[in-house]
C-alpha cells in the first residue's frame, strides 16, 4: 500500500493540489493521515482535501473532532476514518538541572519552542511576553529552535526570522533569546526538550489539528502554556496546560510569571501534569 501524510504547504500548487496527480496514477492500495483540516470544504483548500481523500481506502486523524468535522463539513464515510493520537517518545521525567549544566545554561530559567519557524507560529507574542518576564526574572531565556519552514524559505526567505530579530533588538532581548536554526534529528529535540521549563505554543492558526513537538513536551512533563487551537484544547485541557488567548502576550507573560514565582506550583504542575487519567 502507498501511506501519504498529507498537509498543505508540501506538494505545489495554488491550494497544494498537486499530489492529486499523483494519486491518479496509483494502483495501490491508499491511506492518508490528514494532518489540518480546513473548516470549510466547499472551497480552495477544503476541496482539495476531499479530492485527496477520494482516492483514499482509510483516513488516519488524531483526535476525535477531526473525525467529526469529515463526517460533518466534508460528508465523509465514518467508517473509514480512524483516531490514532499523536504519538509521543517514551522520555524520563528527571530533573532537568544536569541537562542545562551540560549546555552551559544551569542558572537560567528556560523559556522554549520547537518548530518550522513561518508567520503562522505567533512567537512575536511571545517575544513581546519576555520584555515583561525579563523584568521579573532577568535570567531568563528563550530558544526558538528549528529552522525557517522549506516553503516559506522558497518564497519569502527568512523575512520572518529577520522580523523577530528585529523586534529582539527593539525590546532589548538579545541577551534573553537564542536562535537554533537548523532541522533538528528526534534525538536532539528529546535533548532540547529536556533542559527547557516552560514550552510555549504562541500558534495563530485556531484550526490547527496537531502539534508533535508540543506532544512530546507534555509527554516529557513540561508545563506547557499554549493558544487554544484545536488540539491544544483536547491536549491541555482539564488543568494539563495553561491555555491563552490567541495574540495575547500580557496573558503569556502573566503566566510565565505565576509559575516562575511559585516554585512549589511549579512542581504541583507537573504532578499534574504526568498524572492525570486523561492523559
Amino acid at each position: 500500500m502507498v501511506f501519504l501524510e498529507h498537509e498543505f504547504g508540501l506538494y505545489g500548487g495554488e491550494f497544494w493540489e498537486y499530489i492529486i496527480k499523483l494519486l491518479e496514477l496509483l494502483k495501490k492500495p491508499l491511506i492518508i493521515t490528514a494532518h489540518t483540516i480546513p473548516d470549510d470544504g466547499s472551497k480552495g483548500y477544503g476541496l482539495v482535501l476531499k479530492d485527496v481523500m477520494k482516492f483514499a481506502e482509510k483516513v488516519i486523524v488524531m483526535m476525535p473532532q477531526s473525525s467529526g468535522k469529515l463526517v460533518k463539513e466534508y460528508n465523509y464515510a465514518e467508517e473509514k476514518i480512524e483516531i490514532i493520537p499523536h504519538g509521543v517518545p517514551d522520555i524520563p521525567l528527571e530533573p532537568n538541572d544536569k541537562y542545562k549544566k551540560k549546555k552551559g545554561l544551569e542558572d537560567r530559567l528556560i523559556l522554549g519552542n520547537i518548530n518550522l519557524l513561518s508567520e503562522i507560529k505567533g512567537l512575536e507574542y511571545t517575544l513581546e511576553a519576555l520584555r515583561d518576564i525579563k523584568r521579573k526574572f532577568p535570567k531568563v531565556l528563550y530558544l526558538i529552535i528549528g529552522q525557517t519552514h522549506p516553503v516559506v524559505l522558497q518564497t519569502v526567505g527568512e523575512k520572518y526570522r529577520n522580523f523577530l530579530k528585529d523586534k529582539i533588538k527593539s525590546l532589548d532581548l538579545r541577551e534573553n533569546v537564542k536562535f537554533i536554526n537548523k532541522y533538528i534529528s528526534l534525538n536532539e529535540l528529546i535533548d532540547w526538550l529536556k533542559i527547557i521549563d516552560i514550552y510555549i505554543t504562541p500558534y495563530l492558526d485556531p484550526q490547527q489539528s496537531a502539534s508533535g513537538a508540543l506532544a512530546y513536551a507534555v509527554g516529557a512533563g513540561k508545563i506547557c502554556i499554549s493558544t487554544p487551537y484545536l488540539y491544544t484544547k483536547e491536549v491541555l485541557a482539564n488543568g494539563r496546560g495553561v491555555l491563552v488567548p490567541f495574540r495575547d502576550s500580557q496573558a503569556i507573560a502573566d503566566a510565565v510569571i505565576e509559575i516562575f514565582k511559585d516554585p512549589q506550583k511549579n512542581l504541583q504542575w507537573k504532578i499534574k501534569h504526568i498524572s492525570s487519567e486523561d492523559l
